[in-house]
């Protein structure tokens, strides 16, 4: 059927909207980044792994970055190119065959490498072995998310790097960004440079990792890419690789939910939804940050009172779990909320659709796919029961 893109009327269950139109909007301006600064931009799966949109960004993209084993067969599998895999421990049981998916493997201590790096070459010999690195400074406020608050379980310091890398050592990877602008990314780098250059002459490669942010719209993308040209003519052995999740999937698409009651409680209108923020939403919980929702806007909680008194059209918004907490505060609608009603969660694509969970058994959201031509939508997926079943299984 044909989307009315604007409000969704037409959609009536619950529902992960991708947009072709959108999608390729960003994957033409990363695409235009990597091409002109010279560098590499892969897509991280933990962000986004929606597998049959893979032919597109292979229009795009080479490759991706993996973070387990399922993510690394995902690579191989389904996007069709061996991955560039990091993780924080592999396990003896699944080491093997993630090194025969992956092109790159990055150990994140000198414990790991020792442990596993001769039986990595031995599977694969053509794999090219990484170390993460810790620079000790990372912009990013919120701890959840910080991967270098003292501490921290990923990388190694400099004080600690031994001063001759391992003979098959190729690369250096370092994550230290979260929705970033080019500007951190710029005063991260110094640091970087400052506590590990002296090992760059060691390298072939190094991956700056995510959170680079290019296709916000107040993202400065002619700063990166003078950024990545200068460290480029710094460094010219060095190939750069940076692996953005969200950037790809930044503003592609909604979640559509649906009001299936409105309940009252202490002069506090609640409108339950047919999706969940601990199930469907658990970013919108663990970062936290309120979601925009189409045609409503935020209302303060010192606001609540007297908007509610003066009858503007104020709720909260409740998932349908059993958790108490399952639920955001508050929005102002420019209407009437009934049963049935669309409520619009926008920029739901990135991290939500791979975050999901099944707490209470409440069943996905299905995914839909709006072709660019002509507004159609594909159901991708749809889940059922069964999903829920088998996870116990």
């Amino acid at each position: 059927m044909k989307v009315d893109i604007e409000g969704f009327r037409n959609i009536n269950k619950p529902m992960y909207l991708l947009e072709e139109r959108l999608l390729r909007k960003n994957l033409s301006l990363i695409k235009h980044v990597a091409d002109t600064a010279g560098v590499e931009i892969i897509l991280a799966f933990k962000a986004y792994a929606l597998w049959k949109t893979f032919p597109i960004f292979r229009e795009y993209i080479k490759a991706t970055t993996a973070s387990s084993l399922a993510e690394a067969r995902l690579a191989f599998d389904k996007f069709g190119s061996p991955a560039h895999t990091y993780s924080p421990a592999y396990t003896s049981y699944e080491i093997d065959e993630i090194a025969a998916c992956s092109s790159h493997l990055t150990f994140n201590s000198m414990s790991q490498y020792e442990r596993f790096a001769e039986r990595v070459r031995t599977v694969n010999p053509d794999i090219s072995i990484g170390l993460r690195i810790n620079p000790e400074y990372s912009e990013i406020s919120t701890d959840l998310y910080n991967p270098c608050a003292p501490g921290t379980r990923f990388g190694i310091t400099s004080d600690v790097m031994p001063e001759k890398l391992p003979s098959d050592v190729r690369g250096f990877h370092c994550h230290c960004h979260c929705e970033s602008g080019a500007d951190v990314f710029q005063r991260t780098l110094r640091h970087i440079e400052e506590k590990f250059s002296k090992w760059f002459g060691q390298l072939q490669w190094i991956n700056f990792g995510g959170g680079h942010l290019m296709t916000r719209a107040d993202y400065d993308v002619s700063l990166l890419i003078d950024i990545l040209r200068d460290f480029r003519r710094r460094y010219p052995h060095l190939k750069v690789i940076l692996e953005p999740g969200s950037a790809f999937a930044w503003q592609t698409g909604p979640l559509v939910s649906q009001v299936v009651d409105i309940v009252e409680d202490h002069g506090i209108r609640t409108a339950i939804l047919n999706v969940s923020f601990t199930c469907h939403m658990p970013d919108c919980l663990e970062m936290p940050y309120m979601p925009a929702v189409r045609g409503a806007e935020v209302v303060s909680e010192a606001d609540i009172a007297r908007s509610v008194d003066a009858g503007t059209h104020v709720y909260r918004l409740g998932g349908n779990s059993c958790l108490s907490g399952d639920f955001m505060s508050s929005w102002r609608f420019d209407k009437e909320l009934h049963v049935g009603d669309n409520v619009i969660f926008e920029d739901m694509l990135h991290y939500t659709t791979v975050k999901t969970c099944t707490f209470n058994g409440i069943s996905h959201p299905s995914i839909g796919f709006i072709h660019q031509d002509d507004n159609e939508l594909e159901i991708l997926r749809e889940y059922g029961i069964e999903d829920y079943f088998s996870r116990m299984d």
